[in-house]
């Protein structure tokens, strides 16, 4: 098995230590994992606007980079999900499918595809768990509450076998945290409150960490907490994931 290592822009800009330990996490089990250095942005943002018919060359760009990996793995549900729904390159409308088809987020990677149940990490606090939209309504990582069905939380599965950590609960733990990509800057004033109740939940039940499978929701929401002056920090899942 040989995995292409998905690292989005804003990771590599902002939060490389989130991509390094998706990386290391995936060698310590046992995954032989590649970096394609010519990768760029999936072209979200440009899809997001509205300009999905100028991203040609995003899209071939992802096709060359990452064609020929068994599959690819990335730290960024919201990314992955881009790819999974919208990838297709007007050249090679076949290679496109077929990416689409074996790109992964890295918590469903863990869970369904290496079906991982023994981690070794250690992280001894108290942690919250920010179960993003797209994740739970487009990648399926946890059950959404809206639904009468038998809960299930692939991220939860993985933090319940680090040790130490304690999870926290939430009084509504699959509320939207109002980042939304693009959202946050046409709709700042109504993405701030929302941002502001979903770390509110997390600081009354005394969190000392914030973690999520997407850094994206992660940085809304440490831009909150910075501003409120807030001891609490934010960290990738796969930062605790890879903990020792």
């Amino acid at each position: 098995m040989i995995v292409g290592l998905f690292i989005p822009c804003y990771v590599d800009q902002f939060y490389p230590n989130a991509g390094i330990a998706t990386y290391q996490l995936l060698t310590k089990l046992g995954v032989e994992v590649r970096y394609p250095t010519g990768q760029t942005c999936c072209g979200q943002p440009m899809a997001n606007s509205g300009f999905e018919h100028l991203n040609q060359g995003c899209n071939q760009l992802f096709v060359d980079n990452f064609g020929e990996y068994d599959y690819i793995v990335s730290p960024s549900g919201s990314c992955v999900l881009h790819i999974k729904e919208h990838l297709h390159t007007d050249a090679q409308p076949e290679k496109a499918l077929a990416i689409r088809h074996k790109v992964y987020e890295l918590v469903e990677f863990l869970v369904d595809v290496l079906k991982v149940k023994n981690l070794q990490a250690k992280f001894p606090h108290r942690v919250g768990l920010h179960q993003s939209c797209h994740g739970q309504r487009g990648l399926f990582l946890s059950q959404m509450s809206e639904l009468n069905a038998p809960y299930f939380s692939k991220p939860h599965e993985l933090l319940s076998q680090v040790g130490g950590l304690t999870l926290i609960p939430l009084d509504r733990e699959d509320e939207c945290c109002g980042f939304g990509g693009t959202f946050c800057v046409v709709e700042e004033a109504v993405s701030v409150k929302m941002g502001k109740d979903r770390v509110k939940d997390h600081l009354s039940h005394k969190a000392e960490y914030i973690t999520g499978s997407d850094m994206s929701c992660l940085m809304h929401m440490e831009g909150i907490l910075k501003r409120q002056n807030s001891p609490v920090k934010v960290l990738h899942i796969a930062e605790i994931l890879n903990a020792e």
